[in-house]
């Protein structure tokens, strides 16, 4: 991550720039779990009131800034102020099938149908979705220069973390609840030792021709 951006504070620029122009039901949205080696990408998508004023708004950053116990309870915030939010999961074999970035835009497609009620506009994190009928915008450093989306990017972070807590339980020994399937020292160990498990993704860093070429000689 480049260091400047822990120094970035979010602001509400972007949604009155749509406020102004009679937009009312303006959506953040934002994915996490891109560049892991296991387990689902997950994309949510935060409507939040256009007139808001509430304490912890000045602690909201990007996600993967903020330390654990900071975005649980930043989540508990968004959920009980937000006017809707909706979430996307796709799976490990949509990804080896479709390919990350397809499944990054199906996840996000997926947060935004599930809104109640509907977005108006959008403000996504670098994408633009043009399968989506909605005005929007794609913004480079979306989820540290716009609140919308960090806010998104807290309640997919949050929301991804506890299904690979979960995923941890069903296939133990690899770690999961501590790296949420990213590529660290750790899980790369638990991979060398174990082989890989059910919700590896075969496709990234030439996991199923390291890992199973030795098996099937």
């Amino acid at each position: 991550m480049n260091p400047q951006r822990r120094h970035l504070k979010p602001s509400f620029a972007e949604e009155r720039k749509l406020i102004a122009e009679g937009y009312h039901l303006i959506a953040g949205v934002d994915e996490v779990g891109r560049g892991c080696l296991a387990g689902p990408v997950v994309a949510s998508a935060v409507i939040l009131p256009c007139k808001i004023r509430r304490p912890w708004l000045k602690e909201v950053r990007d996600s993967k800034i903020l330390t654990h116990d900071k975005r649980e309870y930043l989540f508990r915030c968004i959920q009980e102020t937000a006017v809707a939010i909706g979430t996307g999961t796709v799976s490990h074999e949509i990804i080896d099938a479709r390919g990350i970035a397809v499944a990054t835009r199906l996840a996000m497609k997926q947060a935004i149908e599930e809104l109640v009620p509907a977005a108006d506009s959008l403000l996504i994190d670098f994408f633009k979705l043009p399968e989506v009928d909605l005005p929007q915008k794609g913004i480079i450093d979306g989820d540290a220069l716009c609140h919308s989306i960090a806010c998104a990017s807290i309640i997919a972070k949050v929301t991804r973390d506890h299904l690979m807590m979960e995923l941890d339980s069903q296939f133990p020994g690899y770690g999961l609840c501590h790296h949420k399937g990213y590529g660290t020292k750790e899980h790369w160990s638990c991979i060398e030792k174990l082989g890989l498990s059910p919700i590896h993704r075969l496709t990234f860093c030439h996991l199923k021709e390291r890992f199973t070429s030795e098996d099937e000689d």
